[in-house]
């Protein structure tokens, strides 16, 4: 499927009539009480906390590209509140009453974001509404309802998750075979570029400076920043920085969007609620109708690149789009004769153990946060205020919750770690094939691929 534009950053950019140009790099040799590293979405709701409580701090944020130019530009515009499916993780070190207290937490984001947003004038296509995930065979089915019951286990009620019916869910959406869904309710759309542009002006406006073109850590290539606490916030590019090849994987995720939708088109479609759309594929997508009436859907592609090798400005490959193109086209046949406008990809971070952590270690003065394993847009939220509290030394409720500090094992080097990542997507990939064909039970081969990289 021929596509108009390919890379460029992504969509979103050119939503809002473009890359925006770059501010000015660092000009030589600053001192700072805070150095942040990375002008995604944690490192400016970090910024912006930060300020607030403490307004006396002098705080810089550095970016070797500009703001906005990572995962936070080029996301799906969940804005979700989830929870990775690794709640038992957490336990482990911890108690059940700490966990579902992080759930709560990340629950509250949604709406955290939004109060900000309107604050601060920040106009990002805000839509409050439901993520769905459904359910076209019978292996996905029994996911999805597994899935409903897993929540429900974890103390969350009918107000924030729910399970719909395959009439119910035609009714919102008319994807082909759809057997039901599973779905969680008091999420928002948004678009990313929008949110992430003005939140960086809000950090601005609190007086905090943006070096733009400025790579490094504290010693960069524009002068030397000596600060006394320095946040690393740089997510899915963490594996390009000397030391932390093996820390958080390169996660590989792309999107193509479509044209804009006729009515007539979108009266056969549904999406009336504007939901975000997901499956409960091994090899999973997801989706949303935008502001104009387009579709973008979203998924792995070709996952990961040897040696954690991130793209360049966000090109990605025709077989991705072709694979893309598919899944829209599988889910919503009614979308067939529709032209691809963009595609693009983007980098997440992804732990050995595929669970976020955000964390501060007093000695060294350097703080952390990321490995959202796709769910960045809420979680970076809450990093952003548990960052503010352990750098300012706080014990609070955000300090305590399990992810905070949290360490696991490095990834294996290289080869292992690419044929590890590979394995992995082709057996889900085969065993969503043998489920589509009528395997009426999750594949086993999916349960090796966990076990492969510990998902």
């Amino acid at each position: 499927m021929d596509v108009k534009k390919n890379g460029d950053v992504s969509f979103w950019y050119a939503d809002i009539g473009g890359v925006p140009g770059y501010r000015p790099p660092l000009q030589g040799d600053i001192v700072a009480d805070v150095c942040i590293v990375g002008a995604g979405y944690t490192g400016l709701w970090t910024a912006y906390y930060l300020k607030q409580a403490a307004p006396h701090l002098n705080i810089v944020v550095i970016e070797k590209e500009f703001a906005g130019f990572g995962a936070s530009g080029r996301n799906g515009g969940w804005l979700s509140g989830g929870f990775s499916w690794s709640r038992e993780k957490y336990e482990e070190a911890t108690s059940r009453a700490a966990v579902i207290a992080m759930q709560a937490a990340k629950t509250g984001t949604v709406n955290e974001v939004m109060s900000v947003a309107e604050a601060e004038g920040i106009d990002a296509d805000i839509r409050r509404t439901d993520e769905l995930l459904v359910a076209t065979n019978e292996a996905q089915e029994q996911r999805a309802k597994a899935m409903y019951a897993h929540a429900r286990s974890w103390a969350l009620t009918d107000e924030r998750v729910g399970y719909i019916d395959a009439a119910e869910m035609r009714r919102r959406i008319a994807v082909h075979n759809a057997r039901g869904a599973f779905v969680i309710k008091k999420v928002a759309r948004i678009q990313p570029a929008k949110l992430v542009q003005g939140l960086a002006r809000a950090v601005e406006r609190l007086g905090i400076p943006i070096y733009e073109q400025t790579s490094g850590k504290v010693a960069t290539n524009r002068g030397v920043v000596r600060a006394e606490k320095i946040v690393r916030a740089t997510e899915g590019f963490t594996a390009g920085i000397a030391g932390h090849e093996r820390l958080w994987l390169a996660l590989n995720s792309a999107i193509v969007v479509t044209e804009p939708l006729s009515d007539k088109l979108w009266s056969e479609i549904g999406w009336d609620g504007y939901e975000v759309l997901g499956d409960a594929a091994h090899t999973y997508c997801y989706a949303q109708r935008t502001r104009e009436g387009r579709i973008a859907m979203g998924g792995r592609g070709v996952p990961y690149r040897f040696g954690s090798k991130t793209d360049v400005r966000g090109v990605t490959q025709q077989a991705t789009i072709d694979k893309l193109h598919k899944i829209l086209t599988t889910l919503l046949p009614q979308t067939k004769g529709l032209k691809l406008d963009h595609a693009w990809r983007g980098t997440l971070g992804v732990p050995r153990d595929w669970c976020t952590t955000v964390g501060f270690d007093r000695q060294t003065g350097i703080g952390w946060a990321g490995g959202y394993v796709g769910l960045g847009v809420s979680t970076s939220n809450l990093s952003g205020r548990t960052l503010r509290d352990l750098l300012l030394g706080n014990d609070t409720e955000l300090t305590r919750l399990p992810w905070v500090n949290r360490t696991v094992r490095k990834w294996e080097p290289e080869p292992l770690r690419w044929l590890g990542v590979h394995s992995m997507y082709q057996l889900y990939r085969i065993a969503d094939e043998r489920e589509a064909k009528g395997l009426p039970r999750t594949s086993r081969l999916a349960a090796l691929a966990d076990r492969i990289t510990g998902h």
